[in-house]
């Protein structure tokens, strides 16, 4: 880590409640979801193509700069860009990313260093979101100031390795910033993440059964009422394997006995079809058991700050 990324981290941690990223979730993640988590303290985050359009995206960013900029709100967010050929938005979405500064860029399916230089002219930050140790090394190399690994637990498009290998084994050749993602669902995850040498957790799941979540009753519901048993590991619906909800794949009309291989009808790089094994089956992380309720960002994020304390 260079002294002014070392400066600029320990300074952003110094401002926030504990030092926990809400994650960016398709078709989940809302500027309401982001405001209220720079409110909270914690840096909250969504994936561009959450706005249907090019235009509901800068509507979004403008509402965002503008909410935090009218509370004198420091806290940093981010915007998750696609960085995969798929993505036909790409361009677009960097261009007005560019022009609302958005402090971090987390870049996902594909190398960041499409992003890199863009997002470093203005000053902000690069992580990138990888799922094993060879990608971790070609994102660093590939310019990203920080890294994301997503372990073995994570909701949607997940890792192999548990935390616990996968962050000794990055910082074994990475000393830059390191985000830690994988079934954390507590203060307590939080602070172990720490302990392991992350700078920040990455939790997700805990956030769909929010207020401010795009998530509709009855998926926050399928969350409250669902143990572990229903999380379920499958390639089926996008050809790359992610943890989805069971009771969502047999409300859609799936037999689970197909789930063990990819779906020959779905390609990865056909985003129609992406989205749409998002919007009718639902994703979730090895979290799924520690939700009771849906709740404010506020009120969840002062539960797992008196966890977080309490675990010191």
């Amino acid at each position: 880590m260079t002294p002014d990324i070392h400066h600029r981290i320990e300074s952003m941690k110094s401002g926030l409640t504990l030092p926990l990223i809400s994650a960016p979730m398709f078709l989940v993640s809302s500027p309401a979801m982001v405001i209220e988590s720079a409110r909270a303290g914690i840096i909250g985050s969504f994936p561009s193509l959450n706005a249907r359009t090019v235009e509901d995206l800068e509507a979004w960013l403008d509402e965002i700069t503008s909410a935090l900029a009218a509370d004198q709100i420091a806290v940093p967010w981010a915007i998750n860009l696609i960085v995969h050929r798929s993505n036909k938005r790409f361009g677009s979405d960097l261009d007005l990313t560019v022009k609302y500064q958005v402090p971090i860029v987390i870049s996902a399916l594909g190398s960041p260093r499409s992003v890199v230089e863009a997002v470093h002219s203005y000053g902000g930050l690069v992580f990138a979101d990888v799922n094993s140790v060879a990608f971790a090394r070609k994102a660093a190399e590939a310019g990203a100031d920080g890294l994301i690994l997503v372990s073995a637990g994570a909701g949607g498009h997940t890792g192999q390795m548990t935390g616990f290998s996968f962050v000794p084994a990055v910082r074994a050749f990475f000393d830059g910033p390191v985000v830690l993602a994988g079934g954390i669902v507590d203060g307590r995850g939080v602070r172990a993440a720490e302990a392991l040498g992350a700078d920040f957790a990455y939790m997700g799941t805990r956030f769909i059964a929010t207020e401010e979540s795009l998530a509709s009753d009855e998926y926050r519901q399928m969350l409250i009422d669902g143990t572990i048993d229903d999380i379920i590991l499958s390639p089926y619906f996008t050809g790359v394997p992610a943890n989805y909800l069971l009771p969502s794949v047999k409300q859609a009309g799936i037999d689970p006995a197909e789930l063990a291989k990819p779906n020959p009808q779905i390609s990865f790089d056909n985003p129609d079809a992406r989205a749409k094994a998002w919007k009718d089956i639902w994703s979730a992380g090895q979290g799924l058991g520690s939700i009771q309720k849906v709740q404010a960002i506020s009120a969840l994020v002062a539960e797992l700050k008196r966890e977080y304390d309490a675990a010191s």
